[in-house]
C-alpha cells in the first residue's frame, strides 16, 4: 500500500526558528525603520547607523526573543492549521480555499495571543540599540526579558498590544500557510511540476507576498504599541497618531518587512517541507 508524509504539530514552530535564525536582521531593521516617528534613514542607512555605533552583531540583538517568540507563536499556528486540515480533510478532496482562510485566520490569532509576551520582549531588544544608553532596558535575554517586564510593569504589560498581535497573526497566517497551500495545490494541479523544491519555492514566494500585504498596517500598529513608553492611550490613539503621516504611515517599512518576510516564509516552508519528508508521520496515501 502507497504510503505518505504528514507533518507532526511541532514541525512549523521547528521550521519557523530555523527560518528567524537567518533573517532576525532584516527583522530588526524593521522594527527600527516602524519605530520612526520621522522619516530620517532608509533600510540601508539604518542597518549601517546600528553597524557603525554598536558593531555587526547589534543586528542579532534579541534573536532569543525571536527564537522563543517562534516557539510560541509559530509552533501554536502551525500545529492547530496543519493538524485540524490534515483530520478534516484526511483521504478526502483538499480542503476548499475559504475554509483554508478560515482555519488560518484562527490558528493565527491564537498564535499571536500566545506570542505576544516574547514579541513583545523581542520588539525591545531589537529597539534597544536605537537608544541612548540610559534609556536602554539592556535585557540579557528573552527569558530575563519577560521576568523583568512582569517584576516591573505587571503581568498585563506582557499582553501590550495582544490585540493587534493576535489581529496581526491571523492575517498573516492566512496569508502564508492558507495562500501556500493554495498555491502548491494549484500548481500540482497543472502538472507542470511536481512535489519538490522548485514548487516549494514559487508557493512560498507567493504566500510571503501575500502575507506581507495583508498584515503590514498591523505589523506598524503593533511595533509601535509594543515599544511605547506610555505615548499611546489606547490603540486607537496609536491609530489616530501614525494617520498623522499619511495614509502610507500604515505602510512604513513595507519593503523592508517584504525583505524580511518573503524569504522568512520561503525558508519556513522549505525547511517545514523538508522535515516532513525527512521525520514525517507515514499514513495510507
Amino acid at each position: 500500500m502507497a504510503e505518505q508524509r504528514i507533518s507532526r504539530w511541532y514541525f512549523g514552530g521547528l521550521a519557523s526558528c530555523g527560518a528567524a535564525c537567518f533573517t532576525h536582521p532584516l527583522d530588526l531593521l524593521k522594527v527600527h525603520l516602524q519605530t520612526q516617528q520621522v522619516v530620517r534613514l532608509r533600510m540601508t542607512g539604518m542597518a549601517l547607523h546600528v553597524i557603525r555605533n554598536d558593531g555587526l552583531l547589534a543586528l542579532y540583538n534579541g534573536l532569543s526573543a525571536s527564537i522563543f517568540r517562534q516557539l510560541t507563536y509559530s509552533l501554536t499556528r502551525f500545529a492547530i492549521y496543519d493538524t485540524v486540515r490534515d483530520r478534516v480533510s484526511g483521504k478526502k478532496q483538499p480542503l476548499p480555499f475559504y475554509q483554508k482562510v478560515l482555519l488560518g485566520a484562527f490558528g493565527g490569532f491564537t498564535g499571536g495571543f500566545v506570542g505576544t509576551p516574547a514579541d513583545m520582549v523581542n520588539v525591545r531588544m531589537q529597539n534597544d540599540v536605537k537608544l541612548p544608553a540610559e534609556l536602554r532596558r539592556n535585557y540579557k535575554h528573552a527569558v530575563d526579558g519577560l521576568y523583568r517586564v512582569f517584576r516591573e510593569e505587571g503581568v498585563r504589560k506582557l499582553f501590550s498590544g495582544a490585540t493587534m498581535a493576535s489581529s496581526r497573526g491571523a492575517f498573516v497566517t492566512v496569508g502564508q500557510l492558507a495562500c501556500y497551500d493554495q498555491a502548491k495545490q494549484l500548481v500540482l494541479h497543472t502538472g507542470f511540476m511536481s512535489d519538490n523544491i522548485f514548487t516549494h519555492l514559487f508557493s512560498s514566494f507567493v504566500a510571503g507576498g501575500c502575507a506581507t500585504f495583508l498584515c503590514q498596517p498591523l505589523d506598524v500598529l503593533k511595533t509601535r504599541l509594543m515599544n511605547s513608553k506610555a505615548e499611546y492611550r489606547t490603540l486607537w490613539h496609536c491609530v489616530r497618531q501614525t494617520s498623522q503621516l499619511g495614509p502610507l504611515g500604515f505602510y512604513k517599512g513595507l519593503i523592508p518587512a517584504g525583505i524580511r518576510l518573503v524569504p522568512q516564509t520561503i525558508l519556513t516552508f522549505v525547511f517545514l517541507e523538508q522535515l516532513k519528508s525527512h521525520f514525517g508521520v507515514l499514513v495510507p496515501a
